[in-house]
This record gives C-alpha cells, sequence and structure tokens, in this order.
C-alpha cells in the first residue's frame, strides 16, 4: 500500500505548476526572439502571440493602473488606421498598421504581466532578453570580422547588424542588456564580476561595431542616468563607494577596448567617419533635419495623416524622426498621443522605479533605457521597434506593481513602539500602510 502511494504521489502532476511553467517558458521565449528581426511579421510576432494568447486565456488581469495605458493605446493606433483608408489598397501599408496594432497589444500585454509576481516574471523576461542581446552581439562581432560563413548577411554598408536588419536597431537593443550586465558587475560577488564583465564586455564591442551614433549616444546617456539613479537611491555609504569605483574602472575598460578595436584595420577610418555630428545626408533643405522642418509644416496641412510609407514619395528619405513620423502615419490624432505616450510612460515609470521595492534596480535600468530611446526617437523612426513597446509595458507593469507593494512587518517589533519600527519610506505592509505618523487630526478623521 505504501509503494503503490508513493508511486501515485511521484506521478502526480500538478495543472497550476504546468500552467505556470508553460507561461514561464513563452516569456522567456518572447524575451529572447526579439533579435531576431529580419522580416515583418518577425519570429517575435510569434512567440509574442503565442503568449499573449495563452497568458489570457490562463487568466491575466487588467488592472485600474493599467487603463490610462489602455486608453492612450487605443487612441493612437485609432488614428493609423483611420490615416491608412487613404492608401490601403498600396503594398505593405495595412501590414504596417497591423503590426502597429500589434506592437501596442504587446506593451499592454507586458504591463499586466510584470504586475504580479513581478520580481520573479521580471527575471524570466530580462533572461531571455539578456540571452538574445549576447546571440546577437556574438553573431555580429563574429560577422564583422569574417569569422562566420555568410559574414556579409549580418553587415550593412560594412557595418555590423548583427540578427536585425538595419545596424542602427541592434544597438539600442542591446543598451538594457549592457546595463543589467554593468548591475550584476556592481554587486562585487566574484561570479557576478565575471559573468557581468563577459556581458558588457561583448555587448559594447557588438555596440562600437554597429557604428551607430545614436546607439553610442544613448548607451552613454542611459549608462550616466542608471548609475546616477543608483548612487542616488543607496542608503549605504559603502555601496555608493562601490559605484564610483566600478565606475571609473568600468570607464577605463572601455576606453581599453575602443583602442584596440581602433588599432585594427578598417575599424579606425570608420569610426572616425561615423563619429562626426554632422554627415551629408543631415545637411542641406532635404536632409533629415530639413525635412523634420518641412515635414512638420506639412502636418499642420494634413489633419488625416498620408499614411504609411507616403512621406519617402514627397521626400528623399523617410521622416526619420519618430514624432514627425506619428503626424504623418496616424494624422493629428496619432502624432498627439505618441509624445503623450512616451510622457505618461516616463512619469509612470519614474513613479514605480523609486519606490524601494525587490526589482527597483531592474526598473531603474529600464527607465534609464526608454529616455535614452525616447531622445534618439529624434533621429530615428522607433515607432516599430520591439523593445520600445516592451519596455513602455515593463514599466507601467512595474510601477502598477511598485503601488501595490508590501512589505511584512518583522514579529520581533510587533510589540514594540511605533517609533522604534524601521519603517521603509512609502511602503506598504501586509495589514497597514506606513506613509507617516498620523497628526491629532488625522487620528480624529479615523475614529469616526
Amino acid at each position: 500500500m505504501a509503494s503503490a502511494a508513493a508511486v501515485s504521489h511521484a506521478y502526480t502532476i500538478s495543472p497550476a505548476r504546468t500552467v505556470e511553467k508553460l507561461r514561464s517558458l513563452l516569456l522567456w521565449m518572447t524575451g529572447f526572439s526579439g533579435a531576431f528581426v529580419f522580416t515583418e511579421p518577425s519570429p517575435y510576432e510569434i512567440f509574442a502571440a503565442a503568449a499573449i494568447f495563452f497568458f489570457f486565456a490562463t487568466g491575466l488581469s487588467i488592472r485600474r493602473g493599467h487603463l490610462p495605458l489602455l486608453a492612450i493605446l487605443i487612441v493612437y493606433c485609432f488614428g493609423a488606421t483611420i490615416a491608412v483608408i487613404p492608401v490601403v489598397s498600396e503594398p505593405k501599408t495595412a501590414m504596417w498598421v497591423t503590426i502597429s496594432w500589434f506592437l501596442a497589444a504587446t506593451a499592454l500585454f507586458y504591463a499586466c504581466v510584470i504586475a504580479d509576481d513581478t520580481e520573479r516574471r521580471l527575471n524570466i523576461l530580462m533572461s531571455g532578453y539578456m540571452a538574445a542581446a549576447i546571440v546577437a552581439s556574438m553573431v555580429a562581432i563574429l560577422a564583422y570580422f569574417h569569422a562566420i560563413p555568410g559574414a556579409d548577411s549580418f553587415l550593412l554598408y560594412g557595418r555590423a547588424k548583427g540578427t536585425f536588419n538595419d545596424p542602427n536597431v541592434i544597438g539600442p537593443f542591446l543598451v538594457l542588456p549592457g546595463l543589467l550586465a554593468i548591475k550584476r558587475v556592481l554587486s562585487f560577488r566574484l561570479k557576478d564580476l565575471l559573468i557581468g564583465g563577459t556581458q558588457v564586455s561583448i555587448i559594447v564591442i557588438a555596440l562600437l561595431l554597429s557604428f551607430s551614433r545614436g546607439a553610442w549616444g544613448h548607451f552613454a546617456a542611459s549608462a550616466a542616468i542608471f548609475i546616477g539613479l543608483l548612487f542616488i537611491v543607496s542608503t549605504d555609504t559603502r555601496e555608493r563607494t562601490r559605484i564610483v569605483g566600478a565606475t571609473i574602472a568600468g570607464v577605463g575598460l572601455l576606453a581599453l577596448i575602443l583602442v584596440a578595436l581602433l588599432s585594427m584595420k578598417g575599424v579606425g577610418s570608420l569610426f572616425t567617419e561615423r563619429a562626426t555630428l554632422e554627415q551629408s545626408y543631415d545637411m542641406g533643405q532635404l536632409g533629415r533635419f530639413g525635412r523634420h522642418i518641412l515635414g512638420f509644416q506639412l502636418a499642420l496641412d494634413t489633419p488625416f495623416g498620408l499614411g504609411p510609407f507616403q512621406f519617402a514619395k514627397r521626400f528623399p528619405e523617410d521622416p526619420h524622426n519618430v514624432y514627425l513620423n506619428s503626424f504623418m502615419t496616424g494624422g493629428w490624432l496619432g502624432g498627439l498621443t505618441y509624445p503623450l505616450l512616451v510622457l505618461m510612460t516616463l512619469w509612470a515609470g519614474l513613479k514605480g522605479a523609486l519606490r524601494a521595492t525587490p526589482w527597483r534596480p531592474v526598473l531603474l535600468a529600464t527607465w534609464a533605457t526608454f529616455i535614452g530611446v525616447v531622445g534618439e526617437g529624434a533621429i530615428i523612426d522607433t515607432d516599430h521597434w520591439r523593445h520600445f513597446w516592451l519596455l513602455a509595458g515593463v514599466l507601467w507593469g512595474g510601477a502598477v506593481a511598485a503601488s501595490h507593494y508590501r512589505v511584512e512587518i518583522p514579529r520581533r517589533f510587533a510589540t514594540k513602539e511605533a517609533s522604534e519600527v524601521p519603517v521603509p519610506s512609502l511602503q506598504r505592509t501586509d495589514r497597514i500602510t506606513i506613509v507617516r505618523p498620523l497628526s491629532e487630526r488625522g487620528a480624529a478623521r479615523l475614529a469616526h
């Protein structure tokens, strides 16, 4: 009998556990597939669609904190839908709008997923993202030095694009994993120093070989913001000292990597060419910045927009400015709601990231990366970057989770006076909300 019971127990399958394992696998694969973007739709769309379907089929709630995001996404996509009607018969226009709706849905999906079981799910998603970054970086590096078969397929104009279709996209994609690797190094544990140091070195080399000026500036600015925020939120003097020391050592290491790369044949000349602030295609009346001015003037006369891919029919190239592109592809409705989405995400994300939660370092890294993407949007179209919507969704989900985060007060403090209990700033316990001592008037209100 005992043996039979043991066998029965060994083969017991928990449906809930199986469902959660499948959820975790799909979430990891969605993060990992973000690096493989050759066509539209890409492998990312396949895994993201499967994850969205499975999560909602097995129970995924939309909280009140998600409603502003939901509303702004619907209005933004509705503007794009109106703008495409006159040109819907042209190639790829309908697909472009469909993918816009889908990417907006992924932002809401991430926001809902991260709002529950936040720390574990964030770790799973970022683990997949990091693996994708390392694979894409290694492919980019090996292809640049022609160390793999078909290397030219992973290059564009002599620049490394890895598993992406554009060198200007792989660089920004690598920023968040680079910041997470920096955070791992800052723990100063030997294992994390070795792993984190290796990760950030691989990522930085690939980023440099993309020869994307925007990505270089993006990484430098986001890293500075992230390290500055870590310094500000830290209350430990020793930890702050480690942050400063590691930053100085890291800058020195990056300088050595840069010197080593520049000493290689062909790298130095292309780096010098790309490092200039002004390129020939930026200047002139119809250059990048001239098109921005003319494009915004055109937007005043086209309240319903031009539709996808129509701007390049009137000008030599695409807008290369996501804020202008939102007017061109979504009319005034899309053009006004896109920057509103950006500002709302920055505000909600910063509020959530500044709360003392176990996942705060990841949110700080995400926020620092997002603000870099926002800035880079002024010189390139980022509205179909998969990781833009991932960053936005993570910030909203982290903010919603942080607003409901609770801290359990240890039993040993249960009998102490309130003034003796260590009080985390603006955090909640399972039973009471800790903010500040009540005034006499506040106590009277509660009494009645």
